[in-house]
């Protein structure tokens, strides 16, 4: 008898209960059926997802967004926090799209034409367009760009507009931002995480690809550069910026070098940067500070961030610049009053994508209007910053404000009126959110991004990002408590044509170098490597101490005058305080993991070790950055046990650390400069092991103790029948090179990474630090183990600081390490 075939299930319609208010006009509910369709086919992958794998569909993306280390800061937190991107993007038909993209492109060239009247002709304000205040009034209004024009005449090359849906499905512009685009790196992490952490399901419902857009932008940076194959950086105010990461990622990506102000330096009007190898020449900053920042000789004589005389390379058009300084000046609130008409004025045409009704309350006429309707309106700043009457910067709803408030902001608008400005209240559009395992409609607004091709034309980023807002109200442009990012997915009836990366125009010329190493990233490479393997050492000797070895009577059982001294060594490195005397060996080990305070301990080496890694995320691989950037493990107790278990995974830590900096580290000069780092203290630190344990309780002891903390036991074990004696153990760990774990070659591996590293000298003579380890390794090489002894290896530490300290001379730049955020290595 024949059998029925199984029925195939039905696809569950997530979206079926969806709840929503009909007025607010949901992206979701307004969609076309064609788009609607996509909507459903993206909420019942997710499910499916979540099905077929046991989690949810929140902790999928959650291992994504862990995996690629995304993070960032609010305003006031100390530390980064993990990104809130939620799985359900946003979904935007092509044909809505297309409107967007042409009133994109029609601002961008509006905005193009307006910067260029200010800082050219400045005909608009001559002929009365825009009022002399609204430009002299900014504070980013930069006088001393006037008629300093760009080579190829383009005066913004990215940026950044907030958009905003209103209930009729009319899209407005909230604001402009030229001085940073933020959010386009975020643009890029969210595609990224969510087409891995979803499969398929983005090419399913055909989004269209981010790829093409990042190519553009970078061609567009090049065409503009006054060399051929030009050499373009990411100009970073440093790690401790807000969107740091966001920019580290992006540098990455795009292959430009991730510098800061200081790794640059102007040389006969061309901008360089400090490499190891010398200066090497910049054609082109994309640069992530103010202009007010950018050349303390000519703009804020303050600004420690910017690079003195760069004003010269840029004005003799030896320099590129992303954006040209002081376009900022149309971001200010109050410019939004005019841009409607001059659209008209400029282009001769309407706008397409108007912005939110805007009136600059220096007419009079306006002013009288914003007083009489304050309830309606949201007041504001007219140039972006704090102004009487107002507690931040952000937008208020005159509605909210408190009686006494409302008659001090009144009373301070009458004094200085040019310095407020009012706009609409905007009813948000909603979007489908995933809320736990439910969909929720939130509020949004959308950034979206336009950048200069190749050609010199505008291309718009066919997405974008967005942000879905907890409180049902979004005043700021900043991420707020409980917010949601989403990203922002364009699509067609069909799939388009792939991009699978950024691609340059032509094929590009075949190279092995892995591009320019700044000075700076040379020098947090070296510290990092140096930091990280002070971390493992403290680790190895508390890992001794509790009796983690394989030798049956090592460690704990063995002699306490050994354990006494690895405490004192302990207490030597800054591990542990004075009083470590009053401590049990295990109440000393938890101290030193634990210790934040004193330079030495774990928890404050693996915390300074991370500052200094958070320069480097453009250089490490996303797993390499994971795992560095762990915390200490929790560690409550000091029982012995426990303290056993967490010093095991921290040294396994740190051996995925050093295998994925072995197997996925090119290996060019940043790679060496980590190793570098990580061989001279291991040297040093086994130099000064040896010196503790010498003459320390019973040789059997001593030795073993050695040949534990140096993982050399096995080595030995299957070298020799007996038991440890001194000169085969030393001649181990001090004087044979085919140890990975012995002085010599550590020392050797030194001798190597210096050798390959460039040289500044044309007579092809060795450099001090390659003349100064070749002194430390000729007399090791030829030295016999009964001729090693303590002052033998004093010598070798100073040796070994002394060429620490010319390396530090001859590749980094000098500054005080408390500036950098560097904490002394003690020894």
């Amino acid at each position: 008898m024949a059998t029925r075939a199984p029925r195939k299930a039905q696809p569950v319609d997530r979206l079926k209960d969806y709840p929503v208010d009909v007025d607010a006009g949901d992206l979701f509910r307004h969609a076309p059926p064609e788009v609607a369709a996509k909507w459903r086919m993206m909420a019942g992958g997710l499910n499916t997802l979540a099905q077929d794998s046991g989690l949810s569909a929140q902790e999928l993306l959650a291992r994504q967004i862990a995996d690629m280390g995304m993070s960032f800061r609010m305003t006031g937190d100390a530390e980064e926090r993990s990104w809130p991107l939620t799985p359900m993007p946003l979904i935007v038909g092509a044909q809505e799209w297309a409107k967007v993209e042409a009133g994109l492109v029609q601002r961008a060239r509006l905005l193009e034409a307006v910067v260029g009247d200010i800082y050219g002709p400045q005909d608009l304000v001559r002929e009365g367009h825009i009022p002399a205040a609204v430009v002299a009034g900014s504070r980013y209004f930069a006088r001393a760009m006037s008629g300093v024009l760009p080579r190829r005449g383009h005066y913004i090359h990215v940026y950044a507009v907030d958009l905003a849906r209103g209930p009729h499905g009319q899209w407005r512009v909230l604001g402009d931002r030229l001085r940073l685009a933020n959010g386009v790196g975020y643009a890029l992490e969210n595609r990224l995480a969510l087409s891995r952490g979803t499969g398929s399901l983005l090419s399913d419902i055909h989004a269209r690809r981010l790829a093409g857009f990042f190519g553009q932008l970078r061609q567009g940076l090049s065409a503009d550069c006054p060399r051929e194959s030009p050499r373009i950086a990411l100009l970073t105010p440093g790690r401790f910026n807000q969107s740091y990461p966001e920019q580290a990622h992006l540098a990455r990506y795009l292959g430009f070098p991730l510098v800061e102000g200081r790794d640059l330096s102007v040389i006969d009007g061309k901008l360089y940067v400090r490499t190891i190898g010398g200066p090497k020449r910049v054609d082109a900053l994309w640069r992530w500070i103010d202009t007010n920042s950018l050349d303390p000789l000519n703009f804020d004589a303050r600004s420690t961030i910017g690079v003195p005389d760069l004003a010269d390379c840029w004005a003799g058009g030896q320099v590129a610049m992303a954006n040209w300084p002081g376009v900022e000046v149309v971001e200010a609130p109050a410019f939004a009053a005019f841009l409607p008409r001059l659209f008209q004025t400029l282009l001769g045409e309407d706008p397409l994508l108007p912005n939110v009704a805007t009136w600059w309350c220096g007419g009079e006429t306006e002013a009288d209007l914003v007083r009489g309707r304050l309830d309606e309106l949201m007041i504001a700043p007219a140039f972006g910053q704090r102004v009487e009457g107002l507690a931040t910067v952000q937008p208020a709803h005159g509605a909210q404000l408190t009686p006494e408030a409302r008659e001090a902001l009144l009373a301070a608008m009458a004094r200085r009126p040019m310095d407020y400005c009012a706009q609409e209240i905007i009813n948000l559009s909603t979007t489908p959110a995933l809320i736990e395992d439910r969909f929720e409609p939130r509020p949004f607004t959308l950034r979206a991004f336009v950048a200069r091709g190749a050609d010199g034309e505008w291309v718009v980023m066919p997405g974008g990002f967005a942000r879905l807002s907890s409180s049902g109200k979004i005043a700021s442009t900043l991420m707020g408590e409980g917010d949601l990012s989403a990203d922002v997915c364009v699509v067609d009836e069909a799939d388009e044509e792939r991009f699978s990366r950024v691609t340059l125009t032509g094929a590009p010329s075949i190279r092995r170098d892995g591009g320019v190493l700044a000075a700076q990233a040379a020098d947090n490479l070296f510290w990092f490597g140096r930091y990280g393997e002070r971390a493992e050492m403290t680790v190895r000797v508390v890992r001794s101490i509790l009796g983690g070895g394989i030798e049956v009577d090592a460690g704990a059982s063995g002699h306490p005058e050994v354990r006494a001294r690895l405490i004192e060594l302990l207490a030597n490195w800054g591990a542990l305080g004075p009083d470590h005397g009053a401590l049990s060996p295990a109440e000393a080990c938890r101290a030193a993991l634990v210790e934040h305070d004193l330079p030495g301990g774990v928890a404050a080496l693996l915390n300074t070790q991370r500052n200094v890694g958070q320069s480097l995320r453009d250089r490490f691989a996303p797993d390499f950055w994971r795992i560095a950037s762990r915390s200490l493990p929790a560690l409550d107790s000091h029982r012995p046990g426990v303290l056993l278990r967490v010093a095991r995974e921290l040294i396994e830590r740190f051996a995925a650390l050093s295998g994925l900096g072995a197997e996925d580290m090119v290996r060019g000069p940043a790679w060496r400069f980590l190793d570098l780092g990580r061989r001279i203290e291991r040297a040093l630190s086994l130099c000064r092991i040896a010196r503790q344990l010498e003459g320390a309780g019973e040789e059997s002891d001593r030795l073993n103790t050695l040949l534990d903390i140096f993982d050399s036991q096995i080595t030995y074990r299957s070298r020799y029948l007996s038991a440890p004696l001194r000169d085969p153990v030393y001649d181990l760990l001090l004087l044979d090179p085919d140890n990975p774990r012995s002085l010599v070659h550590q020392v050797q591996a030194i001798e190597r990474h210096i050798a390959a590293l460039p040289s500044l000298r044309e007579d092809a003579l060795p450099e001090a630090p390659l003349r100064e380890v070749r002194a430390v390794l000729a007399p090791l090489v030829s030295l016999t183990v009964d001729q090693f002894d303590e002052p033998r290896m004093v010598e070798i530490e100073m040796r070994l600081n002394a060429l620490s300290d010319s390396i530090s001379a001859r590749y980094f730049l000098q500054f005080d390490a408390a500036v950098a955020g560097r904490t002394p290595l003690q020894g």
